[in-house]
């Protein structure tokens, strides 16, 4: 199957003409769009029609769909399909997300033993102003340290926490967290190296979190924040960064072990935004 493939601008990403949830071709389909993944990193879909079921068919050409999502917030009947959204009824939200603050930078699911291998986003109700997400380029961002640097990160790994996140968010939040009052609060901490190998393409990214990543193993507290500060200005600096702008349709998949992402605050009292989620390993 080929598929119609632009790079974007930076040498980051790449936007990919194609109607996906329509191919006749599985097999293909899965091998070309995972090619595409690996070596671009960032892919995006405009102008795709997805119900529900397509859009987990979509997330299964990349990798097996992660059902262990906040049950609070997962589509009825879609097991693995998450609700993305700023819009609340009856003084509830409708999904994982508020977006009137700046969202930290991240990888998605870090917290869990096994790191999501990509993920999905399906833009239905666009923001009008705000809600972009940026997404950094961890995999040039490490290739780019200094050499002595990278030797070191190469032997380091650090705390991923879900209970760090609850405890960062109600911080935040004057005592709300989300996360703490989620289906996934039980998780125990768990250590991922902070340079990982991609198992795909056997390149290193840098895995970073400030609101996930309690520190670094073998450094003191002081030691690891400073470090891991540096690491994410370098990673999120203009060079390594790209901004996607949502349209209503886009389908936007991005490779979690070599990205990392965030999402850019917006009003929920004017723009409305609605998106569903799906996470494969």
């Amino acid at each position: 199957m080929d598929l119609a493939i632009t790079p974007l601008p930076g040498g980051f990403g790449a936007r990919v003409e194609t109607d996906i949830a329509r191919t006749t071709d599985a097999a293909a389909a899965a091998y070309a769009l995972t090619e595409a993944l690996h070596r671009h990193r960032v892919l995006v879909l405009p102008g795709q029609h997805l119900n529900h079921a397509d859009l987990l068919a979509v997330a299964s050409l990349v990798g097996t769909v992660d059902t262990a999502t906040d049950r609070r917030y997962t589509v009825p009947g879609f097991p693995g399909l998450t609700v993305v959204s700023n819009i609340h009824q009856g003084g509830t939200p409708i999904g994982i997300y508020d977006g009137d603050q700046e969202e930290e930078w991240h990888a998605d699911n870090s917290f869990k033993p096994e790191l999501t291998a990509a993920t999905l986003l399906y833009s239905v109700i666009t923001a009008g102003e705000g809600g972009e997400t940026r997404f950094a380029d961890a995999t040039r961002a490490y290739a780019d340290l200094p050499s002595g640097l990278r030797a070191r990160v190469d032997d380091l790994s650090a705390v991923h926490s879900v209970q760090h996140l609850a405890t960062r968010q109600a911080e935040a939040a004057d005592g709300r967290s989300s996360t703490q009052a989620g289906t996934l609060a039980h998780l125990p901490d768990v250590t991922h190296p902070i340079a990982p190998v991609h198992p795909a393409t056997g390149a290193r990214s840098l895995l970073l979190g400030p609101m996930v990543i309690r520190g670094i193993t073998t450094l003191a507290e002081q030691e690891s924040r400073a470090l891991l500060k540096k690491l994410l200005a370098h990673t999120t600096s203009v060079p390594y960064v790209y901004t996607h702008r949502w349209e209503q349709g886009d389908l936007v998949v991005w490779d979690n072990l070599a990205t990392l992402h965030t999402a850019s605050p917006c009003d929920s009292s004017r723009h409305r935004r609605l998106l569903y989620c799906a996470a494969v390993r």
